[in-house]
């Protein structure tokens, strides 16, 4: 079928290209004026490659008593490492492997939906490979996935992994789908640990790839599961419990200052719902239409065994996101994925799949199914590009220049100072710069024993120094403002203000008054004081 082809090659045209300007600009901020205000873009790059940036920089990736998340999570540091062992420290490597793994996503997503398809499941024809086009084309163009899959953070990685591990669910081969299982979904964990939340959307794929039978769904599934549990405990108790348990808990005691409660839990609900309109104000609305349609249509839809899988994805993640009650949206980026999918799966299982559609029969309402949701996919595509190319056409460099302006004062100093920078933000400028640094704000150490350890010679915080920060510092330092740099867009963090960390200023004693002691009143016997005495 030519016009099935030539959309096909056309969509898939279409998703290398904006695939392509994901490299475009790679040093520039997270983008400003834009309707996610995310708290990664300052950190969270750095944290989470620490260990790498460390190990190459200092030679060793753990400083004891900072903040080590690398000790529970290891993978993406790793993997950074190995990066960085030919291109050095650099953000834009770090970014450029981010959006490397959202390349091999887009191209096992395609593979997914392609093997779920009618045509994948029973080999009617080439026609349903337009939708796996669609559906890559869709996220390729998405603005949200642009704006998150460049920042070098954890969760593109997990939803790769999520995405493999479905597909190897898929495989006919059962050994090689218990052995790709027992493998990727302890790299899951280890990339994040909210993984866990993943695993009913894969079981129910492998369900579905054993045909429904329980027996052969324990078949793979048990040697699987023993499989994770061996690689993860071999991880946990040979690496993690000698040296490095309490960064490990540190971790999970750090990430549980919010969290779901009884008397919060409807208004909580109703926010991670509602939150889910950060991935597109088209995309969520028709990925919830979708939903719709599949659970009212269940047994025709549910053919297809990545409807429910993706289904579930979604809501066991934003059950982790109800629970946690941190709704920050790069979380989102996890759910994005497979709800920027599920309306072109449903699409096409909803035309194929029902009884009579492939008769001509009914040519008018396949014409009128096919023109609607044409339209309202083409829609999307149209708005999505339209925000993705403003993206890409305004870069803006603020967060990377004030780091290296920073770093251009802290050279210039020429006393004997330690260039050692304490900051929230200071593992990104490490990142950035190449400067050492410590957190000012998690670690396993108090900060005022951190810093009485390290000793700092430089302090960086956002717009102003915090009351425990201050409580922190001052025994020890006087703080001389320096430099501000303005950076981003969020009113309560842009301007990044470096201060000197001078030894405290002992003040000279004050020379104490001597106390004025009037002259005694002098009268003779009998004398009354005259006005001029009483006023004295």
């Amino acid at each position: 079928m030519l016009p099935a082809r030539l959309a096909r090659w056309c969509l898939l045209a279409v998703a290398a290209v904006f695939f392509a300007f994901h490299f475009v600009h790679l040093s520039a901020d997270f983008p400003n004026h834009s309707p996610w205000m995310d708290w990664s873009k300052y950190t969270d790059e750095g944290w989470y490659g620490d260990g790498a940036i460390r190990q190459l920089q200092l030679g060793h990736w753990y400083l004891r008593g900072d903040f080590n998340p690398a000790a529970a999570l290891p993978l993406w540091p790793l993997l950074e490492w190995c990066l960085f062992s030919f291109t050095g420290v650099s953000l834009i490597a770090a970014r450029a492997l981010s959006v490397s793994v959202f390349g091999a996503t887009l191209l096992v997503a395609y593979l997914l939906m392609w093997r779920c398809s009618i045509a994948g499941r029973s080999g009617v024809g080439v026609y349903s490979a337009v939708a796996p086009a669609v559906g890559v084309a869709l996220l390729a163009v998405s603005p949200f996935c642009y704006a998150f899959t460049r920042l070098a953070i954890l969760e593109p990685l997990l939803v790769l992994f999520g995405m493999l591990a479905l597909l190897a669910a898929t495989s006919q081969r059962r050994w090689l789908a218990m052995v790709s299982l027992g493998v990727l979904f302890p790299l899951m964990i280890l990339t994040k640990t909210t993984a866990v939340f993943l695993a009913p959307s894969i079981a129910w794929m492998l369900w579905a790839a054993s045909g429904y039978r329980f027996r052969r769904f324990l078949e793979v599934g048990v040697p699987s599961a023993i499989m994770s549990a061996a690689i993860w405990a071999g991880y946990f108790y040979l690496l993690v419990k000698p040296r490095f348990l309490e960064d490990y808990r540190y971790l999970f005691s750090a990430n549980a200052y919010t969290g779901i409660t009884l008397e919060n839990a409807w208004e909580v609900v109703a926010t991670t719902i509602r939150d889910g309109v950060w991935m597109g104000k088209l995309t969520y609305p028709a990925a919830l239409l979708a939903m719709f349609v599949a659970v009212i249509c269940w047994r025709r839809i549910f053919r297809n065994p990545l409807i429910p899988s993706l289904m579930l994805w979604a809501f066991g993640y934003a059950a982790f996101l109800a629970y946690h009650n941190n709704l920050q949206p790069r979380y989102y980026l996890v759910i994005a994925i497979p709800l920027t999918m599920l309306p072109v799966v449903v699409a096409e299982e909803s035309y194929f799949a029902a009884p009579g559609w492939l008769t001509p029969s009914l040519p008018v309402a396949r014409g009128v199914f096919v023109a609607i949701a044409g339209a309202v996919l083409a829609t999307i595509l149209a708005v999505n590009m339209l925000q993705t190319t403003r993206f890409i056409g305004q870069p803006e460099y603020s967060y990377v220049d004030a780091a290296k302006r920073l770093k251009g004062v802290i050279e210039a100093d020429k006393s004997a100072r330690n260039d050692l920078v304490l900051s929230i933000s200071g593992s990104d400028i490490s990142l950035m710069t190449g400067l050492p640094s410590i957190c000012d704000d998690f670690g396993t150490m108090s900060l005022e024993d951190r810093v009485a350890a390290y000793k700092p010679g430089w302090y960086a915080t956002w717009n102003q120094v915090d009351d425990d920060k201050m409580d922190a510092l001052a025994p020890m330092y006087h703080l001389e403002r320096v430099a501000a740099f303005p950076a981003f867009d969020d009113p309560e963090r842009n301007l990044l203000i470096l201060y000197r960390l001078d030894p405290p200023v002992e003040e000279a004693p004050r020379p104490k008054r001597r106390k004025v002691v009037p002259k005694r009143l002098q009268t003779e016997l009998g004398q009354q004081p005259s006005a001029s005495q009483l006023a004295h």
